[in-house]
């Protein structure tokens, strides 16, 4: 399909995109060296455990936010409405649920890839497996970030798609082997602010057009766009309240409690406390980003009301509405094109860049170190920087499979359902179950992937009906046209997937099993890991076994409960002093009428 360019990169826009680039990479060499250099396979892979809250907080939400946020979210508020900032909710309960009960028991046992839990609480065969699910996890979305970025500069600019592919993982590849996590961290400091700047950069744009962001809310609610609510319990409807809220925090339970790539980071702080409090000002920093992208979709409805650029033809797919609406609105600003391109730009380096580096966490901490005889840190940290670079380069072929994918955002969602489900329900098997035995655990693992690669394989095949995903109306009345093709979203998403059979009579298992909510692929990872595994840990002996407490949650683990025994100790200690003193003005009274 031909796409209509509105304009071209100049001068300016080259120089803050070159810039982005050249300090994220100066930030890898920089830490190349400070300090002596990466020594240590702990100095590469958990910046020496030395770091502390703010900055670990905003590198855990510049990796979360990828380019698919800042390309997708903006897309589906513009043609679902606002209720996707619903998640609001999910990541509440998700910084409460990882800060209270997966983050203690990691921390206090000192681990570097969340996988040796794994091998400590359960076996070596149960670790292997979920090591293997989360490398084939990573790669996959990965290569989603890589490309999502590429598509945005190839509409902006009509760069080469793959170049700009090849460009994104070698970036990353270089800053992230030299300098390890403290680059990776303190690149994802910088990428965040370049994040804000870009949403800040179309929102307040967007309102000097339309008179205001009153008139811009107007319009939004004139199109339906600022419907927030929807209780509707259907489990096959794509977006709810439920979907959003309980389907939501399961998916990003997944990621910020047990998928190593954000608990290294919180892992690295040097207090508990301090990567406690990481995670709740993190969870401030997810709130700006979440409602940045949700009014820049606002915004983006707001100038498209009555000319939808894809259901005109203008743009090709709805992942280049955003990076469209750039260069159609600041054109006339020098550079601000380039601002929202390396924003697009910013997300996919931090995301990639902490994904390279957990995987070489994993490879050489459950791979490599297993298999030599006695190894050095130096040798260690040398195997790190190695599988970095491979998986760097790994993960730019993996960019080609999500070219093939379709809708972005609900691609990166599913393959974390899929997998990151089961892997969070394992996770939770051994934190919560004193039973579990590694019989259940290898069981409950398997049984769960299977259960969510059903559903998420089926739903690929068989896409679920336009009535599942309720679009809402687009409109191009002011397009001029005389012909303008109407599509609706279901065929956006899917149009592009390599999966889908065409000309087969849909069935009631594919309208309604295959039709879940993707939202949901995660809680029935989770919950079908979790009951296999209980089940079958009880019908094998599990209540039998001996357990060490330190692998499982203890009520003084809780922040709630920690706080309670403080001020028990405290009110204890206050007592025996209040005590003291009396005994001692007693004897003082006795001595002096003595």
């Amino acid at each position: 399909m031909s796409k209509q360019k509105i304009g071209a990169f100049v001068v300016w826009d080259y120089v803050v995109f070159a810039a982005m680039l050249l300090i994220s990479a100066l930030i890898g060499v920089y830490y190349a060296f400070a300090g002596g250099g990466q020594q240590t396979r702990k100095d590469f892979l958990m910046g020496g455990r030395s770091m502390s809250a703010v900055p670990v907080a905003l590198s855990l939400t510049a990796s979360f936010m990828s380019a698919v946020t800042v390309l997708g979210t903006p897309a589906e508020v513009y043609r679902f409405g606002i209720m996707f900032g619903l998640f609001f909710i999910a990541y509440t309960l998700m910084v409460v649920l990882t800060a209270e009960i997966f983050l203690p028991v990691f921390y206090r046992l000192g681990i570097t890839s969340t996988y040796e839990y794994l091998e400590l609480r359960f076996n070596r065969h149960v670790r292997r497996l979920g090591t293997v699910l989360f490398i084939i996890q990573t790669v996959l979305y990965t290569g989603i970030v890589i490309y999502a970025p590429a598509l945005a500069l190839n509409q902006v600019t009509g760069f080469e798609l793959w170049g700009a592919v090849v460009t994104t993982g070698l970036v990353c590849t270089f800053y992230c082997t030299l300098g390890g996590l403290k680059a990776v961290i303190w690149t994802d400091v910088f990428q965040i602010g370049i994040m804000v700047a870009g949403f800040l950069s179309v929102i307040v744009r967007t309102a000097v057009i339309q008179g205001g962001m009153g008139n811009v809310l107007k319009h939004a609610r004139m199109g339906g766009r600022l419907r927030l609510w929807d209780f509707n319990l259907n489990p096959m409807q794509r977006h709810t309240f439920w979907t959003l809220t309980i389907g939501g925090t399961f998916t990003w339970a997944g990621i910020y409690g047990v998928n190593q790539s954000q608990v290294q980071r919180y892992l690295s702080c040097k207090t508990k406390s301090e990567a406690k409090l990481s995670l709740y000002i993190n969870l401030l920093a997810l709130y700006v980003i979440l409602s940045s992208a949700v009014f820049s979709g606002l915004a983006l409805y707001s100038v498209y009301r009555e000319c939808d650029p894809w259901t005109s033809k203008k743009v090709a797919a709805p992942d280049q509405l955003m990076p469209y609406l750039v260069l159609d609105i600041l054109r006339d600003f020098p550079g601000m094109p380039g601002l929202f391109v390396a924003c697009a730009y910013s997300g996919t380096l931090s995301t990639v860049s902490s994904s390279i580096n957990a995987l070489a966490a994993v490879t050489v901490e459950d791979i490599i170190e297993p298999h030599l005889r006695s190894p050095s840190e130096y040798t260690l940290s040398w195997f790190s920087k190695g599988t970095s670079v491979f998986y760097g380069i790994f993960c730019i072929g993996m960019a080609g499979l999500a070219s093939l994918m379709g809708g972005l955002l609900q691609a990166a969602l599913s393959i974390f359902g899929i997998i990151g489900g089961p892997l969070l329900g394992l996770f939770s098997l051994g934190i919560l179950f004193p039973f579990a035995n590694p019989i259940g655990a290898f069981g409950g693992l398997l049984g769960g992937f299977l259960m969510s690669l059903w559903v998420g394989i089926g739903s690929q095949l068989y896409p679920p009906p336009p009535w599942r995903t309720l679009p809402l109306p687009l409109s191009t009345a002011g397009c001029n046209q005389s012909q303008a093709v109407q599509r609706d979203w279901h065929d956006m998403i899917y149009s592009t997937s390599a999966l889908q059979v065409p000309g087969v009579t849909r069935t009631p298992i594919m309208d309604n099993w295959y039709s879940l909510s993707y939202l949901y692929l995660s809680t029935l990872g989770t919950l079908s890991t979790v009951a296999f595994g209980v089940i079958i840990s009880l019908l094998t002996g599990g209540r039998n076994q001996n357990l060490d407490p330190k692998f499982l949650l203890n009520k003084d683990d809780l922040t709630q409960f920690t706080f309670l025994t403080a001020k028990r100790k405290s009110q204890v200690e206050v007592s025996k002093q209040k005590s003291q003193i009396s005994e001692v003005k007693e004897m003082d009274a006795s001595v002096s009428e003595a």
